[in-house]
């Protein structure tokens, strides 16, 4: 048997809420029923279950500029071993937003969030560098950002 994750089917009434709280997570419930054609309650319902379900969550974005995070990169990292217990390890540093296990080139895509480059450089060599399995590690920094979203799944 293969280890194929398992997706909640949404239908598109589903899909319609998800992309109304995508345009403006602050929506009202009963905005959003007036878009969909649902009561407030019956929205309400749907999202609790679309939170419960992990099939989306409420966050509030913020730009890691504008809050004092001036240095961004994303680092390949190959390992030896096994990819997963060095996912999970690096899954669990503060500065570390993102953690893939991949094919290719790299075993591991992590994304990380830093100060500046001192806090990078200690990042990179305190902590991600000296972590059992990292076997070699390459640091893609961000020079400008041209696009993130987070809309899609529902076009």
């Amino acid at each position: 048997m293969t280890n194929v994750p398992r997706h909640p089917a949404l239908d598109d009434v589903s899909r319609a809420i998800v992309e109304q709280l995508q345009n403006d997570g602050r929506k009202s419930y009963s905005d959003i029923g007036r878009a969909v054609d649902l009561s407030e309650a019956a929205v309400r319902q749907r999202v609790q279950k679309l939170i419960e379900s992990g099939v989306m969550q409420i966050v509030a974005i913020t730009d890691p500029m504008q809050m004092g995070f001036s240095r961004q990169a994303m680092i390949g990292i190959r390992t030896a071993g096994d990819a997963r217990s060095v996912a999970d390890i690096l899954s669990a540093i503060p500065a570390v937003e993102y953690v893939v296990i991949t094919a290719g080139s790299y075993d591991i895509l992590a994304e990380v969030v830093c100060k500046d480059d001192d806090d990078l450089l200690d990042l990179l060599n305190g902590t991600i560098r000296t972590t059992p399995g990292v076997v070699e590690t390459e640091v893609f920094t961000y020079l400008q950002l041209k696009k993130q979203q987070y809309n899609w799944g529902t076009m």
